[in-house]
């Protein structure tokens, strides 16, 4: 079907596009995709700012670069950029089982984007076609070529699953660079917004499994559930150091500190609290292949201290909140009630927020806008114990998006406090129940000890009071 040229001559937001195109030297036509920024508006009496991307070496499958919601994150991540152009081979067709089976490899002489300036050169004509008037004004435009960097060498992919809330899924085996080296990992990423690794976890061959040197799809991997790796949860458990002596007491008069885990995925953070730090946890999670591909693929584990409930983060907290007691929780989908805790109304010294907004196009990819209203953070707040804190993983496209979120919380909380991740994508924030006590998170005790020797300690030293 012919595209018409009439479409491109002015910014539309969130107007997407894609269609072939025929290039000399090259076997096959390429897919050109087209997305205009549903948040960023031409200024007046500036031209509008239009960026092109190549589409690396033999990830035309990515859905990153195939979808829309992985273009749309792209765009978002590209300040002043109000059209995002993205150029490449046409996906190919696979099915699951084929993608089961295949590694890919990343670095390629074949890769466009090695094909130099002379290739940028070549396409010129074609992305001056695809620029609105607007970007015309004061002769061509510039048209800067982005480049996608991450730290990925290859990746073999487990396998695709589907759930009835999350849509589909990808666990993947990569290799990627780490530090002077390399490392094994094991990814959970969802369809409707690829380019946010929902998990991550270090993934080592077998114990029975002797060979020494081995690559993916040779060996069986098994996840390393006391290590984090994932960028934000290391300074959301660091977090846990302002009230480490209120956990110290906890522990000394015989009681389990107890975390809700709003938010599950590979469910790297409950294992790591339950399994590191002796935390009695309890998890929410909307979609049960969710769950069943975080006991399957990343070791999580249901036993007495960890529990996983099936339902939305926000009814469960709502009900929670209203002191509903544990024993009329129903699993709806296991159809068991949840054990009593003290036959009382849920009270936790942590709750942990680690939702995704589903849709980045209102600027918030984490977490949704309800969560961060007034009424949710009052439920928050209601189920702390007396010394307890929230912690959220935020990750807004733009600073004062993430500013416009602190009033409420001020509002609520006591206390507020924060960890810039350091990746220009994630703060931490932490809310805190009660005044904390300088001296609270500085004294050494045992559970401080074990908190620094199972974290980072840069990120203890990096919280502050906002």
């Amino acid at each position: 079907m012919a595209i018409d040229g009439a479409i491109f001559e002015t910014i539309n937001p969130s107007q997407f596009t894609t269609f072939t195109f025929p290039f000399p030297d090259l076997p096959i036509p390429l897919r050109v995709a087209v997305l205009d920024s549903p948040l960023q508006a031409p200024t007046a009496g500036s031209p509008p700012k239009v960026a092109a991307m190549l589409v690396p070496f033999n990830r035309e499958n990515d859905w990153i670069f195939s979808t829309q919601s992985g273009h749309l994150q792209l765009i978002l991540n590209s300040p002043n950029i109000c059209r995002l152009i993205l150029v490449g081979p046409i996906p190919r067709n696979r099915n699951n089982d084929d993608l089961g089976f295949s590694e890919v490899h990343y670095v390629s002489s074949d890769d466009l984007v090695n094909r130099g300036s002379k290739f940028e050169e070549d396409l010129l004509p074609l992305l001056l076609a695809l620029c609105p008037r607007q970007s015309f004004q004061t002769g061509n435009p510039q048209i800067p070529f982005l480049c996608y960097e991450d730290d990925l060498i290859r990746s073999l992919t487990i396998g695709v699953f589907e759930g009835v809330c999350v849509g589909e899924m990808l666990v993947e085996d990569v290799e990627m660079t780490s530090g002077d080296g390399k490392e094994f990992r094991r990814r959970l990423r969802f369809k409707r917004m690829p380019n946010l690794v929902q998990t991550q976890m270090v993934i080592m061959p077998e114990l029975s499994n002797k060979v020494k040197i081995f690559g993916l799809g040779e060996v069986k991997f098994e996840p390393q559930i006391r290590v984090l790796v994932h960028p934000y949860l290391i300074p959301m458990v660091a977090a846990l150091s302002l009230i480490g002596g209120y956990f110290e007491e906890r522990i000394l008069n015989g009681f389990m500190p107890k975390a809700l885990c709003l938010g599950v995925g590979g469910g790297a953070l409950l294992a790591f609290l339950r399994a590191q730090l002796g935390f009695e946890v309890v998890g929410v999670e909307i979609d049960e292949a969710v769950l069943d591909v975080a006991k399957k693929y990343f070791g999580l584990e249901d036993n007495e201290f960890l529990r996983v409930l099936i339902g939305d983060a926000v009814d469960y907290l709502e009900r929670f909140a209203k002191g509903v007691k544990e024993s009329e929780l129903i699993d709806v989908v296991k159809e068991r009630c949840v054990e009593n805790v003290d036959g009382v109304g849920l009270k936790f010294d942590v709750v942990m927020v680690d939702l995704d907004a589903g849709d980045a196009r209102n600027g918030m990819s984490a977490p949704p806008l309800e969560f961060v209203s007034k009424p949710m953070l009052l439920n928050a707040r209601m189920v702390l114990s007396e010394y307890g804190i929230l912690v959220m993983n935020v990750i807004p496209s733009s600073r004062s998006l993430y500013e416009g979120l602190l009033p409420v919380l001020r509002e609520v909380f006591c206390e507020l406090y924060e960890i810039d991740v350091g990746n220009g994508e994630n703060y931490v924030v932490i809310a805190s129940e009660s005044v904390i006590k300088t001296s609270d998170g500085d004294c050494e005790n045992s559970f401080s000890t074990k908190l620094k020797a199972a974290i980072s300690g840069a990120y203890i030293d990096s919280i502050r009071k906002i």
